[in-house]
């Protein structure tokens, strides 16, 4: 089985990127089918960087894995969550004070779905016990009261991150089954970084991930 473990920043995967090993290399505390792809942060760098890639490789299965920003404060700051519903929420028109989504306008959709989720590869994933939930990408980040408040009106996103739709639209156009893990670093709210836990997120991401291809391994 071929994975691709897809991330936008090098940082993201930090405890991860040392255990993947590409194709051609037969060493290593890994199996050899895992690959990743740092893409560059924002969907139009992870549209690019895999459409680009999936044209030229084939894979059984890409996982997003990714930090992101809680709209939903039941989710604890470093909690891992499953994306089942990601919407592209900025991809439309205003009509005055209506915000018009794509769909409405006739010129195709703007959210995507996971093609795989975790109960369905095994069911030893049961143990995380991880809360699925709804995300947007953006281009720009919440951090106004005012934008917040819209947004949330509008979509009633759980999570926000840059790139998982993007990612899910790649997959989908290439048919590839595909999921999307992050962890939440930071609540969205007027921009403070006293309040985020990054570290923590990324460490928690890590450990999933690395518990996630040993099941390949």
């Amino acid at each position: 089985m071929r994975i691709l473990v897809v991330a936008a920043t090098v940082e993201e995967v930090e405890s991860l990127k040392g255990k993947i090993l590409r194709h051609e290399e037969n060493t290593g505390p890994m199996a050899l089918d895992f690959e990743l792809l740092v893409t560059g942060v924002g969907m139009a760098a992870t549209a690019f960087a895999l459409g680009k890639h999936l044209a030229a490789n084939k894979y059984d299965l890409a996982v997003n894995f990714g930090i992101a920003g809680s709209f939903d404060r039941t989710i604890a700051l470093g909690e891992l969550v499953e994306i089942n519903q990601d919407t592209f929420a900025e991809l439309g028109a205003e009509d005055d004070d209506e915000f018009l989504m794509i769909e409405q306008l006739g010129f195709g959709r703007s959210t995507y779905f996971p093609s795989s989720k975790l109960a369905h590869l095994y069911h030893l994933f049961n143990n995380f016990n991880l809360k699925t939930v709804t995300s947007i990408t953006v281009n720009t980040v919440h951090g106004n009261e005012k934008s917040i408040k819209k947004v949330v009106d509008r979509v009633n996103p759980q999570v926000e991150s840059m790139e998982g739709a993007a990612f899910f639209y790649a997959c989908h156009e290439m048919n590839i089954p595909c999921l999307q893990i992050r962890a939440v670093s930071n609540y969205v709210e007027k921009r403070n970084r006293d309040n985020w836990n990054i570290g923590l997120a990324i460490k928690n991401l890590n450990t999933f991930a690395i518990e996630f291809l040993k099941l390949y391994a």
